[in-house]
């Protein structure tokens, strides 16, 4: 009953006529993040075939899920020969995989890990399934998805409406939190998040947010703060037994199923992701995003920001612009 609730909070909004099965791959799915967002996943009748992979387990964990009364059937591969069968004829793929952030652990100190990981999931990407629309949830996203799209580009099949890095659970955090402070039903709020996925680079845009905020200058201040450093306050919660998993997962259900309703073509839906950008001087940022049949119809603006909004901008560019570059330069020098 508790799961079949979650669906039905995730695909408010999602109508019988509208409903297309999609062919999904999740890559990392015996992880701590990919098995909750699998079961999630599931549930959707937009999807016709659920491919799981990772390195260990993903027989027993398609068999688990293969059991559920749900219409996508569920395919468990295991390790990089069975890869490609994971990523044949897929239509999106979402890649939680990569290792968890630890107490005292920074994104970047997950860099060289997940680098490598992600780099190595996406050149297989593009020689199994080269127009599928690609959801990059590893961390540090400023990062991986910089690399998911270099790779893409050396092997001729880079699409920028086709790359996404899932910055979901930033808004969904925010949206939260601003309804603890008001009061209110969490499912009624809005709060777009820009810029990037870590740290000072997470903007919630309050001065938007729906409905609006109004707290001194003080309480405003701490609850960015806390939008920002929600990741470490779990990290440290969980004293050292992972990291914001099911919440995570959540977040990149609530994106797929968003996309996955658009690809079906319903209109008029949106969702902040870190996509390739001009809004901005840089090459990424997040930002509000119309999603379509494709992927991405249109990168909206900002809209107006305040001064403070203004300058946390500014300020996070700078972080935003080393982390990119960082990506970038580790897939120059990755073998495909």
């Amino acid at each position: 009953m508790f799961c079949r609730f979650v669906f039905l909070r995730l695909s408010r909004g999602l109508s019988t006529s509208a409903r297309h099965a999609t062919r999904v791959s999740v890559l990392g799915a015996s992880g701590g993040i990919g098995q909750p967002l699998s079961l999630l996943l599931k549930q959707s009748p937009l999807i016709s075939r659920l491919a799981l992979y990772d390195i260990a387990h993903t027989p027993g964990v398609a068999a688990d899920l293969s059991h559920i009364d749900t219409r996508a059937t569920v395919t468990g591969h295991l390790g990089p020969d069975q890869l490609g069968d994971a990523l044949k004829g897929t239509e999106v793929v979402l890649i939680p995989a990569g290792v968890p952030r630890k107490p005292g652990m920074t994104r970047d100190d997950l860099f060289n890990i997940n680098a490598s990981i992600v780099a190595s999931l996406v050149n297989a990407c593009a020689s199994h399934c080269p127009t599928a629309i690609m959801c990059i949830i590893a961390n540090p996203v400023n990062s991986t998805v910089p690399i998911a799209a270099e790779i893409l580009k050396q092997r001729g099949v880079f699409d920028p409406q086709r790359l996404f890095g899932v910055t979901t659970l930033d808004v969904v955090r925010a949206n939260a939190f601003v309804a603890e402070i008001k009061g209110v039903d969490p499912s009624q709020v809005s709060v777009p998040v820009v810029g990037g996925h870590a740290g000072k680079t997470i903007i919630p845009l309050l001065s938007q947010a729906k409905p609006h905020v109004d707290l001194p200058q003080d309480k405003m201040e701490q609850l960015i703060s806390r939008i920002q450093e929600a990741g470490t306050e779990v990290v440290k919660a969980k004293a050292g037994s992972g990291s914001a998993t099911l919440s995570m997962a959540y977040a990149g259900t609530r994106f797929a199923l968003s996309l996955l309703r658009a690809m079906a073509g319903e209109s008029g839906i949106k969702e902040c992701s870190f996509v390739s950008s001009t809004i901005t001087d840089l090459p990424y940022f997040s930002s509000p995003v119309q999603l379509g049949k494709q992927g991405v119809q249109k990168v909206e603006g900002l809209g107006k920001l305040t001064v403070q909004e203004e300058k946390m901008v500014e300020e996070a560019k700078g972080e935003l612009a080393g982390s990119i570059s960082k990506g970038e330069k580790f897939a120059a020098n990755f073998e495909c």
